[in-house]
C-alpha cells in the first residue's frame, strides 16, 4: 500500500503543477527524489558511546541504518586522521522517504514551540529545501530520558525542480509548513 503522500502527488499535486507551471509532459513535473539526514559531530565522534548512541537515534527516527561519514585526508591543526569517524547520514528514498515526510509535518513539527512555519529562504538555485533542527526531542519517537546530550541535524529535501518557485510550489503542496 502506498502512503498517503505518495498518493495525493500522483492523484491531485501532478495534474495542478501541470496546470500551474504549463508542463508539456508529465515527466517535467518536478518531484521529490531523496531525503537527506545529517549529523555532523565532529571529534566528539571519536567517543563511541556518543556515536552509537547517536547512530541508534537515527535508526529510531528514520527506520534506517545510517552511514558513518569519515574523514578524506588528514589535517594536523584540526587533530583529524585520515578515515576518522566524523558524523552519520541517512538518505531516504521512495516510500520511507514519504513515510518520514508525513511524521516530520504531522508529529514532529508541530512539537516545536512558537512554530511559526518554516522558512521560505532555506531553498537553494535548484528548488532543494534545508531544514536545520537544533536538538533531536521534537522527534516522538525518542524517548526523552534515553537522552544524554542535545545535537542538532540537517534535514535537506531533494527535489527535480529547476527553480525556487518550482521547489517551493511542490513543497507547499506535500503539506511542508513553509510560511
Amino acid at each position: 500500500m502506498d502512503p498517503k503522500l505518495k498518493v495525493l502527488y500522483k492523484n491531485t499535486i501532478t495534474p495542478d503543477l501541470i496546470k500551474e507551471f504549463g508542463y508539456t509532459n508529465v515527466h517535467q513535473v518536478p518531484e521529490l527524489l531523496k531525503i537527506k539526514v545529517n549529523r555532523c559531530l565532529g571529534l566528539s565522534a571519536q567517543n563511541t558511546n556518543l556515536l552509537n548512541k547517536s547512530i541508534e537515534e537515527f535508526r529510531i527516527i528514520t527506520g534506517q541504518q545510517p552511514i558513518i561519514t569519515k574523514a578524506k585526508k588528514s589535517i594536523a591543526g584540526f587533530k583529524l586522521r585520515e578515515e576518522m569517524p566524523l558524523g552519520l547520514t541517512v538518505t531516504l528514498r521512495g516510500k520511507n522517504m514519504y513515510y518520514f515526510l508525513e511524521r516530520f509535518v504531522n508529529l514532529t513539527l508541530p512539537r516545536i514551540r512558537d512554530f511559526q512555519g518554516l522558512n521560505p529562504l532555506s531553498f537553494d538555485k535548484k528548488g532543494n529545501y534545508n531544514i536545520g533542527l537544533k536538538d533531536q526531542l521534537i522527534f516522538p519517537e525518542l524517548e526523552y530520558d534515553k537522552i544524554d546530550q542535545l545535537l542538532g541535524f540537517n534535514i535537506s529535501f531533494v527535489t527535480t525542480a529547476k527553480n525556487k518557485e518550482e521547489g517551493l510550489v511542490l513543497l507547499k503542496k506535500l503539506t511542508l509548513p513553509i510560511r
